[in-house]
């Protein structure tokens, strides 16, 4: 009988691997991608060895390509899901359980009869999966119990997005197992944020969990967070002659709670002095106009964390607008803008005060002078450690990454293809 079952899987991957592997792996190997695919299905068969009706689910990681810090204030972002992703085998198992057995993560399992955070599962995973669950049910949505196994090319701490990849993955087979696929993509994001905010503890926007959901180069406005404008962006970034390309500069982001905590609250810190809660909130006129007495409240780093704020939002705009007319050499100065915004005031390059460890800005300056002007890099994600994005043309690729992994070490560049599709059942 398993014979059988795996002869089915391997006739749906052949079907697949022509119809649908070039929208979820451009770039890629598929025969590779199918065996695979083919090794997480067999380890969900072996962990649950009576499940059927098994479906197999994928999410991509996300790359931020503009907008800065800019969406917890209900800024506009420009994101992209990328070749990297997070894949599930998944069977309903008629019980109350969610049990899910992640690769080199352990195994959780939740009761669906608890929907309140649980105090002992803060920043772990099974906070992850109870606040996604949870968050589907409060909006009217059937959540039954399943099994999973999931194995996820999105590494923690790369940069990525693999929490947001992680509980958009869960939603989808909660989508795909209970609802026929019909979750829209907002909604799973959404149960993504809800998670990380009340469940996971930690605070963040929407942004890495909508990227990883719709896929592809996506504009998203937060002006209303609870119907964010969302625009899919045609964008072939092969045509334009350019690799994408992350460096990770050798830091994670342990330790550093209380600087990304210290971002939002400084510009909330301003936007308090109009009368306001956020940024978005405040006319960039008022703002400008009084600065004077906003400095004098807030301080200096809070200002420039504001000053950082309105240009990146105009910027992430004029990108979209570049894109859209085929303007790509005015795309990448404004990137070479925002990152220069990033370093000189949103301030998010090394932790306060460090001196010795300034990793990203040797990495930033690294770039500038093997790029020589052309192409562009900037900060990536919420920064203080991680990774720094570069956009690199073709003929300076094998150069640019051999020179670095010499200095940051092998393996330190990652190049990143563009996936057009986000939360996908593949089987």
């Amino acid at each position: 009988m398993e014979q059988e079952s795996l002869r089915r899987f391997r006739q749906k991957m052949s079907i697949q691997n022509k119809r649908v592997f070039p929208l979820l792996y451009p770039g890629r190997e598929f025969p590779a991608m199918e065996l695979r695919l083919e090794r997480i299905y067999e380890k969900f068969c072996s962990i649950f060895s009576k499940a059927s009706g098994i479906r197999m689910f994928s999410v991509p990681g996300r790359t931020e390509l503009g907008g800065n810090h800019t969406d917890h204030q209900h800024g506009c972002v420009l994101a992209a899901g990328i070749h990297l992703d997070s894949v599930a085998a998944a069977a309903k198992n008629e019980t109350d359980w969610i049990r899910i057995f992640s690769d080199g993560y352990g195994e959780y399992n939740i009761c669906l009869a608890e929907k309140s955070p649980q105090q002992e599962e803060t920043r772990t995973p099974a906070a992850l999966i109870r606040g996604v669950a949870a968050y589907a049910m409060e909006q009217g949505y059937s959540v039954g119990g399943f099994d999973a196994f999931i194995s996820s090319e999105v590494r923690a701490g790369s940069g990525l997005s693999s929490s947001a990849s992680f509980e958009v993955l869960v939603g989808r087979i909660i989508s795909g197992l209970f609802h026929q696929g019909k979750l829209p993509p907002e909604i799973l994001a959404k149960a993504g944020q809800y998670a990380e905010n009340c469940y996971f503890g930690k605070a963040c926007g929407q942004m890495d969990q909508m990227a990883c959901a719709q896929g592809s180069v996506v504009f998203m406005d937060f002006e209303n967070p609870n119907h964010p404008l969302i625009e899919k962006i045609h964008f072939d970034l092969e045509q334009c002659g350019y690799a994408l390309c992350l460096i990770n500069c050798g830091v994670g982001h342990e330790g550093l709670t209380e600087e990304y905590g210290a971002i939002p609250h400084e510009m909330k810190q301003v936007a308090n002095c109009f009368g306001k809660e956020f940024l978005r909130e405040v006319s960039p006129d008022d703002f400008f106009s009084s600065i004077k007495s906003v400095r004098r409240k807030t301080g200096d780093r809070a200002l420039l964390r504001a000053i950082h704020f309105f240009e990146e939002n105009s910027r992430v705009q004029r990108q979209v607008h570049a894109l859209k007319r085929g303007s790509f050499m005015e795309f990448l100065q404004l990137v070479r803008e925002s990152g220069n915004s990033s370093f000189q005031y949103l301030q998010n390059i090394y932790p306060s005060g460090e001196t010795f460890h300034q990793e990203m800005a040797v990495a930033l300056a690294l770039c500038e002078k093997l790029l020589e002007g052309q192409g562009a890099a900037r900060i990536h994600g919420g920064g203080f450690g991680g990774t720094v994005q570069a956009w690199i043309p073709f003929e300076r690729l094998e150069f640019f990454v051999s020179a670095m992994e010499k200095i940051l070490g092998t393996g330190c560049c990652q190049v990143l293809s563009i996936r057009q599709a986000g939360a996908v059942q593949i089987v």
